[in-house]
């Protein structure tokens, strides 16, 4: 079950007026504070400023949506690069917007294996998506790596990191400790807190490209509900659930 700080956070879900009027795009200044503090916490990142936070309905929606916004933002990009083995999402995207998904191999360890993209395919790039822990393999990718292929190409790095906190191998890592530069981090409370049906994610990194989304999400009515945000902020601060679901699925 969810934690019963989150459930009573929804069964008190009008305070505030949660329920009344339209909740921010964007996410509540509470949802995006506790979401930096739980940045700062988890992975020891202050660098990222809560306007360089974004909500979603949970991250499959932004993993559909985002190469079509990133292909408004620059028409000359027709790509998107992801792991060859992996969530079907990331190529669904590419598909859904007209794109070419193109693929990158995995080594024997589950990890990107940069060295193997065409350059022709990393010119048209309009993103790379990178998984860790890897879905389904659980591998871990070399964030760092990931980012400065990213940057040294002019492609911008997502960085899907749902299952950052049933990393078995050490411990959870983010794309955002090598710098906000370039890289986004996408984020869920679905496995960290049994909330799937709650629907509720987050994005950050880049400032410019955090707030370009911002600015495109809000028109489409991507909004998290009210009440929802208000259990997410529950559900941030309580870090003792997510360390018993950890050793719960070990």
């Amino acid at each position: 079950p969810p934690p019963a700080s989150v459930l009573a956070a929804l069964a008190d879900a009008d305070a505030g007026g949660a329920t009344r009027g339209y909740p921010p795009s964007v996410g509540t200044a509470a949802l995006r504070e506790a979401i930096a503090a739980w940045l700062a916490g988890t992975f020891g990142v202050t660098t990222v400023p809560t306007d360089a936070i974004g909500a979603c309905i949970g991250t499959k929606e932004l993993v559909a949506t985002t190469p079509q916004w990133l292909r408004l933002r620059d028409p000359s990009r027709d790509t998107v690069l992801y792991p060859a083995v992996s969530y079907p999402t990331y190529a669904m995207g590419a598909e859904l917007a007209g794109l070419r998904a193109v693929p990158v191999p995995l080594d024997e360890r589950w990890r990107l294996d940069l060295a193997a993209v065409d350059p022709a395919d990393a010119e048209r790039a309009l993103l790379l998506w990178v998984n860790s822990p890897g879905n389904p393999a659980g591998g871990l990718d070399d964030l760092d790596a990931a980012a400065a292929w990213g940057r040294r190409h002019g492609v911008p790095v997502f960085s899907d990191e749902c299952y950052v906190e049933l990393t078995w191998d050490g411990p959870p890592r983010t794309i955002l400790a090598a710098g906000l530069d370039g890289v986004v981090a996408v984020h869920s409370l679905s496995k960290r807190s049994n909330l799937a049906g709650l629907r509720v994610g987050w994005y950050a990194g880049d400032p410019e490209l955090v707030g370009y989304l911002r600015e495109v999400r809000k028109h489409v009515g991507l909004m998290v509900p009210g009440p929802a945000q208000r259990a997410a902020v529950a559900a941030l601060a309580d870090t003792a659930h997510a360390a018993a679901q950890r050793e719960r699925y070990r």
